[in-house]
């Protein structure tokens, strides 16, 4: 029964959207129609500023954590706990209540880690930062980070559904950057400021 609600229960959670909510209650315009077009924390700070972006990136890396948390205080099994933690990550990639348009689901997938561990979330939030801090580039800092979780989580966690959890999510951030990836090589792609 665990096996079934609560992957339900991850995916409705990973379904509401934090930055269309975070923009419609401080007036500014809805996320998908400016900037990137895509409700993320990263374009919500590009159309609304730093406010509007850190409510955002609080959102949704806690409907990352509250599943997985939720999760692993009903069961011990590593397997549901990690597909729980999936679940809720494509809950913010498809969202049930948004058309299943939603973000590339970096602040998600940081909660699902922050969940799962602790320590794989400090190295990844470090290598993020490092990145970030001396490319400025918000994509490159994500994809950096998703291509070392699965050698984290390896090395850090003695269950193997976790490294298929971290593979899964890390291959799915890859494919909801794609487009982040030609501009990038094509010299076109947005810089953050820091």
């Amino acid at each position: 029964m665990e096996i079934i609600i609560l992957p339900l229960f991850a995916y409705c959670v990973g379904s509401v959207s934090s930055a269309i909510i975070v923009c419609k209650t401080m007036g500014l315009s809805d996320p998908r129609t400016l900037g990137s077009r895509n409700p993320g924390a990263t374009n919500v700070l590009r159309i609304g500023g730093r406010k509007a972006a850190a409510i955002t990136l609080f959102g949704d890396v806690l409907k990352g954590f509250l599943p997985v948390l939720a999760a692993k205080f009903t069961t011990d099994s590593a397997t549901i706990i990690a597909v729980v933690g999936g679940a809720a990550f494509l809950g913010h990639l498809f969202p049930l209540f948004f058309g299943f348009k939603g973000g590339k689901g970096v602040a998600a997938a940081l909660g699902v880690f922050a969940g799962t561990s602790p320590a794989v979330t400090l190295i990844l939030v470090s290598v993020w930062l490092a990145v970030a801090v001396i490319f400025r580039y918000s994509s490159v800092a994500a994809l950096t980070a998703a291509a070392c979780a699965p050698v984290l989580v390896l090395w850090l966690l003695p269950e193997m559904a976790y490294f298929f959890l971290a593979l899964f999510i890390g291959t799915l951030l890859f494919w909801r950057h794609r487009a982040n990836i030609s501009r990038f090589m094509a010299g076109n792609e947005n810089k953050i400021q820091l």
